[in-house]
């Protein structure tokens, strides 16, 4: 949503009341609930260097303070602390986090396959995140940025004719290492592909042109941000920062302003055949402190009435796919992943919401959240231990199959014994 459209949604939802009936089709109908998660973190010992996301070329993990969290570029702290995309018992952990909370797969931001800046190393760590989401049982798919073909130009990799060549490449990519793998996620056949922007191919035409290539049933379900290109499948809402610049918000974007974004976008897509509902907990980014860029604005996290009510939304209105923004971006605060600030609260209101909206006999609480990070500590403290890292893949089974006791028996017992004597 961009700020020409301000006056037309003030105008026509003024006098817009949030509530459930207005908003809301009740009946429980099966949708997917993804979460948006950033690939991009490199951290000390698994990487030999602190990556920009937790530095900002500003901050100093290496530095301790007396609780014994490093410093980092964000406002709140990763319950297992600053970690590395590519490491697998991080992703393992993650994977089973998602299960337990009742998420059903994951949406992964996308900067493409190219050797340039640290794009290939995200989709490294990418592609290590597909097979830990595979062995959970959990759907994958994929937000691609069409903004790194303009930072291709720039940095004088790619030749700007060969622009639209490029991204053919990049969705032959897809196809081969993605859309063709049983847990890609799709929608009436066709693979979902969602693109933050368009950014840089803002025709239709182009896009037609890039999916040419692909095998007619990997022509993807393209989502892009808000708006809804003639050949696109519809489009997926954002939280709308940009209204927290407007004059009089003070930076701050209220509930108010965020509900009349979410009425606009939710009339818009009645005409679409499809569109995709996000649910977010909060908004609070650390660029302006890092000096490292402009201060977005601020989305309050209201004791968890923000992800709760954005949540009830998506999940009962006629959106085809849920996704929750997001589930790692900790420059922007946008997190529901464990945090020492908030815990495990915001996992178990979307476990609270699913059981609620999507499926009434969901079995997983929130007191099971605490098995992954059992789990993960007994991994990372016995990594070179065969006999136990069989018997923990045995509890990571349990636990995406639902045997939550027969997992916390088993922890439990590995814990006692190896810490005797």
């Amino acid at each position: 949503m961009k700020p020409r459209y301000l006056l037309f949604l003030l105008v026509t939802f003024g006098s817009f009341i949030f509530s459930a009936a207005a908003i809301a089709d009740t009946a429980k109908t099966s949708k997917p609930v993804m979460v948006y998660y950033m690939p991009w973190f490199s951290a000390k010992p698994y990487s030999d260097n602190w990556g920009w996301h937790w530095t900002m070329n500003h901050f100093h993990p290496d530095t301790i303070n007396a609780t014994g969290e490093r410093e980092i570029a964000s406002w709140y702290y990763p319950l297992i602390g600053p970690y590395d995309s590519s490491d697998p018992a991080v992703l393992e952990y993650h994977v089973l986090l998602m299960k337990l909370a009742g998420i059903d797969g994951v949406i992964v931001d996308w900067y493409g396959s190219a050797d340039f800046m640290d794009y290939g190393l995200n989709n490294q760590a990418t592609l290590k995140l597909l097979q830990f989401t595979r062995k959970a049982g959990l759907k994958f798919s994929i937000c691609y940025e069409d903004q790194t073909i303009q930072h291709l130009i720039d940095g004088h990799y790619l030749a700007a004719s060969n622009a639209v060549l490029q991204a053919q490449q990049e969705m032959l990519y897809l196809q081969n290492h993605f859309f063709s793998d049983a847990s890609y996620l799709r929608l009436n056949g066709q693979p979902v592909l969602l693109n933050f922007g368009p950014q840089f191919f803002t025709a239709d035409s182009d896009w037609q042109k890039i999916f040419f290539v692909l095998a007619a049933s990997n022509r993807p379900a393209l989502f892009n941000e808000d708006h809804r290109l003639p050949s696109g499948a519809g489009a997926f809402d954002w939280p709308p920062m940009w209204m927290s610049q407007l004059p009089g918000t003070g930076g701050v974007l209220s509930g108010a302003a965020l509900k009349i974004y979410l009425a606009g976008f939710e009339q818009n897509a009645a005409a679409w055949p499809a569109f995709i509902s996000s649910a977010f907990p909060r908004f609070h980014d650390i660029y302006q402190r890092a000096g490292g860029g402009n201060y977005l604005g601020y989305l309050g996290d209201h004791h968890g009435d923000t992800l709760r009510e954005t949540l009830d939304r998506g999940l009962t209105n006629s959106s085809a796919i849920v996704q929750i923004v997001t589930w790692n971006d900790f420059g922007e605060g946008s997190i529901v992943e464990p945090t020492v600030e908030y815990g495990y609260r915001d996992l178990g209101i979307i476990q609270d919401s699913r059981r609620q909206w999507l499926q009434p006999d969901f079995y997983y609480h929130t007191n099971d959240l605490t098995l992954a990070l059992q789990f993960y500590h007994l991994r990372r403290q016995f990594s070179a231990d065969t006999n136990i890292s069989a018997e923990l893949d045995e509890v990571f089974n349990q636990i995406v199959s639902g045997k939550t006791g027969m997992a916390e028996a088993q922890l439990k017992q590995l814990a006692e014994s190896k810490s005797k004597p």
